[in-house]
């Protein structure tokens, strides 16, 4: 499986024996700038973007040509790029198993908040027990787990509001070492100060911050974008912090319980936020990146296409070639 985002950008401290805080480190990687540029241009038509255009458009980010190309060159060692040259001009594509991954984790992200909620009381709990020497699989379990949601209610005792589907529990089973079991069932509150509910797996303050935030950030920008107003780079600038910011959501904050959160809980704003962003700002953007790219090769370039959250519910693939 290709991770095309690394975990560290949200859970720096992943490799720590436990923590319920999901500590952002502060901006957003040049690997995942880069990542989430080529997904938003070039996931529908597994289009091949030059090197010299996507630097350029790293360049609005404040990143350096050597640290912009020194980015793009990870990512392919972690082949999450490929390559490829035409002449004396080196071109990137997402990988097959990057945009496959991509292409899911956009569903997701475009459904995070979209339906009315649905929670059943139940909690899925993943426990596991292994071996002190084991420290790889057990952090490649944690990983796992926190691709999906889940939080540590104790060490050995990951939480999530949400049913894992067949599919997830497939990816599960590779990850699983040692003794693990899951199951799904409701929390029976005890009448002592020493209960401790699974939503205590997650800081609610410091997640309701995060979605406050979100809103004073973006939303003043709304009647700009409404009127046309943010064109060129600045359009392709945020589209893409917004989208690098909001893709964390569902990860520290798995939708969990309405009824259960302190009052004022933005999630739903923050989606109307993000959505008015980003599908406001598809056209200019797109426009902005075609007209770098054509710059480069002396020619149009339809196939780089930006898409709205709608297309991305409706699942974007590749396409062959």
């Amino acid at each position: 499986m290709v991770f095309p985002f690394q975990i560290e950008e949200i859970f720096p401290d992943v490799a720590a024996p436990s923590t319920s805080l999901p500590r952002r480190q502060t901006g957003s990687s040049p690997q995942g700038l880069a990542v989430t540029l080529m997904a938003d241009y070039t996931l529908r038509n597994n289009a091949w973007l030059p090197v010299a255009a996507l630097v350029t458009l790293l360049n609005e980010f404040g990143l350096t040509d050597a640290a912009a190309r020194v980015a793009i060159s990870r990512l392919a060692r972690r082949g999450v790029l490929e390559s490829r040259r035409h002449g004396r001009r080196s071109s990137y594509r997402l990988t097959a198993g990057a945009a496959d991954e991509l292409s899911g984790g956009g569903i997701w992200i475009a459904d995070f908040a979209a339906e009315p909620e649905s929670w059943d009381g139940s909690w899925t709990f993943v426990t596991f027990s292994m071996p002190k020497k084991a420290t790889t699989q057990r952090n490649t379990l944690r990983v796992h787990l926190r691709w999906r949601g889940f939080a540590p209610l104790y060490d050995g005792v990951w939480v999530s509001p949400q049913p894992l589907s067949e599919q997830e529990l497939a990816y599960l089973a590779p990850a699983a070492s040692g003794a693990i079991t899951v199951l799904r069932a409701q929390h029976i509150p005890l009448r002592t100060d020493a209960d401790l509910s699974p939503v205590h797996a997650w800081d609610l303050a410091a997640i309701g911050g995060l979605y406050d935030a979100f809103v004073r950030e973006w939303e003043p920008l709304l009647p700009s974008i409404a009127g046309g107003g943010v064109t060129g780079a600045d359009a392709v600038r945020a589209r893409t912090e917004v989208m690098d910011t909001y893709r964390r959501f569902p990860m520290i904050d798995p939708e969990l319980p309405t009824k259960l959160m302190p009052p004022g809980w933005a999630r739903g704003r923050a989606r109307e936020v993000f959505a008015a962003v980003y599908d406001g700002l598809a056209q200019p953007a797109q426009e902005y990146v075609r007209a770098i790219a054509a710059e480069i090769t002396d020619g149009a370039r339809l196939d780089i296409q930006a898409h709205t959250i709608a297309e991305i519910h409706a699942g974007i693939r590749p396409g062959a070639s």
